[in-house]
């Protein structure tokens, strides 16, 4: 997808919203002791809750 003539990532709050959460786990990962950060610190650091699915049998 080509930005339209005049547009800029200021324009678009999804965009920086992604780039704010990209920084903040680069943040978290130069800090972090071990080498990877655990899908619990990732959720941690963007404030979700992982949801576990039901088993289905």
């Amino acid at each position: 997808m080509v930005p339209s003539p005049g547009t800029s990532v200021q324009d678009d709050p999804v965009a920086l919203m992604e780039i704010e959460l990209c920084g903040e786990l680069m943040i978290a990962a130069s800090a972090a002791d071990e080498e990877r950060l655990s899908f619990a610190r990732i959720d941690e650091v963007l404030e979700v809750a992982r949801v576990v699915a039901p088993a289905v049998n």
